[in-house]
């Protein structure tokens, strides 16, 4: 089988001439550094440079490893003036769309994830995290005090990057996109200056990060609301895959009485013939409902009627405490190459589920996980805090992705996506969730009026397109001529 990540080829010269000068400008006449930098000749470049997700081959010019911020705003300056650009990653869930960080190595890739900070404030009910924190960690955290924030649905999914591209949580039809709950962010600019950003301190930057993702800056910190939640009635029905049909359409029509505390995921799962795959799951395929409930066992039950009467072979409902949300998904504990992608769906009719399963049941179609995620409640109702992005429009959210561990693999995945996306078209929003966009689209992400104003901040902050963002909103004129 093939790597897709091969060992480093002979080193490309303009790569690590441009390393030589970053390193010396980096650390000419500091007595300190908290972090680490990494070149293509070092031990551990290979570690360094991987992110999450395994499929991506990431070559950067270097790879700084930063401790603390004092880190990032040395790392920035540095690269700035040896004209390089800097890409931060806490931990590359999402690192698709960034791409392989420019063949000529013209990208500093800068890894957050040892800085660690949290600090709770149960009074106040806010959390304050550094870049490099993890759901997870936030909320083991916050449990302790009686507290949860929106968190995403695996443990190892990092805060920051997770809350600049919105943040979809089982909480948001009551509670809306995290970065609705944003309080506060310190945020490094292009021009190596950490800025405290809120409502009251550069509001339009403040407004941009909250959804316009990684363009603007590096986040160094965010601020945000915890809420008083301790348990959840939650977990998943199972039935065989071949009454998608029956039990997806069911699904649709129930959606509308389902109340704002209760979010819902159909998804259609293919578990592979693994010895770590549960018995009842091994090597079967399955139409999923997963739901996280806010609302009391015996309420939540009443709400379901509709789903127990279509007799699931298996079903896990039951009173959790909230930190074990984080398993709802059966997302991997750990790294994987992986190919995914998403759509925005303005309705869900019973002919959008029609020719989705046209699509998904088919023989060919071999995809591991294809999920529809409930939207409407707080995440539709103009509730939103006025941030980039403080809502998403339309019914639904879809979402796509397999293990690839090959190039053949990401090849048949990426052509299964298109054909998915393709059948979707007539029903698709003409704005995407940032997190679900694994390919950077042809259209912006964005709606046109909130896509021209990131413009403009982007501009203000950093007109030379310095800060390399995975969905990147580009300066309206670039006066170091990048394409």
């Amino acid at each position: 089988m093939d790597d897709p990540r091969t060992s480093e080829p002979p080193a490309d010269v303009a790569r690590h001439t441009h390393a030589s000068w970053f390193v010396r400008r980096l650390l000419n006449g500091r007595d300190w550094f908290d972090g680490r930098v990494v070149t293509a000749a070092d031990a551990g470049w290979d570690e360094a440079r991987t992110p999450w997700q395994l499929a991506v081959d990431q070559r950067p010019t270097a790879v700084v490893l930063a401790g603390s911020e004092h880190d990032v705003i040395a790392t920035v300056r540095a690269a700035r003036a040896c004209f390089l650009r800097v890409a931060a990653q806490g931990t590359g869930h999402n690192a698709n769309p960034l791409g392989p960080l420019g063949p000529l190595g013209d990208t500093v890739l800068l890894r957050t994830s040892g800085m660690r900070g949290i600090e709770i404030d149960a009074e106040r009910r806010t959390a304050r995290v550094q870049a490099g924190v993890v759901w997870g960690e936030v909320s083991a955290a916050a449990a302790e005090v009686g507290l949860a924030g929106l968190a995403g649905s695996a443990r190892d999914v990092g805060v920051v990057g997770y809350t600049l591209g919105g943040g979809l949580s089982w909480f948001a039809r009551s509670h809306g996109l995290a970065a609705n709950h944003v309080v506060a962010a310190d945020v490094v600019t292009a021009d190596g200056e950490l800025r405290h950003v809120d409502e009251d301190h550069d509001r339009d930057l403040f407004w941009a990060i909250r959804g316009g993702g990684g363009s603007f800056g590096v986040v160094t910190a965010l601020e945000f609301r915890l809420f008083p939640i301790t348990h959840v009635t939650a977990g998943a029905m199972f039935w065989p895959i071949e009454y998608a049909s029956e039990v997806l359409q069911a699904w649709r029509e129930w959606l509308p009485a389902v109340p704002d505390e209760i979010t819902t995921v159909a998804r259609l799962l293919r578990f592979p013939p693994l010895p770590e795959v549960p018995e009842p799951l091994r090597g079967r395929s399955f139409v999923v409902v997963e739901l996280a409930s806010q609302l009391d066992e015996e309420a939540t039950d009443g709400h379901l009627v509709p789903l127990w009467k279509l007799d699931p072979e298996i079903e896990t409902v039951r009173r959790i405490p909230v930190t074990e949300l984080a398993d709802l998904h059966m997302d991997p504990p750990g790294p994987v190459p992986a190919t995914g992608d998403g759509v925005q769906l303005a309705e869900l009719t019973r002919e959008t589920l029609d020719a989705y399963l046209s699509v998904t049941t088919a023989p060919d179609f071999t995809m591991l996980s294809t999920e529809i995620r409930q939207f409407g409640g707080a995440l539709t109702s103009g509730r939103g805090s006025g941030g980039a992005v403080s809502e998403l429009a339309g019914a639904a959210g879809v979402f796509s992705a397999d293990l690839t561990p090959d190039r053949d693999s990401v090849v048949a995945a990426r052509a299964a996506l298109d054909g998915l996306r393709a059948a979707l078209a007539p029903w698709a929003a003409d704005s995407t969730y940032l997190n679900f966009a694994e390919r950077r689209p042809a259209v912006p992400v964005f709606p046109a009026q909130a896509y021209q104003r990131l413009r403009e901040i982007k501009t203000a902050v950093d007109p030379d397109d310095v800060i390399r963002a995975n969905h990147p909103v580009p300066p309206l004129t670039r006066q170091w001529g990048r394409s």
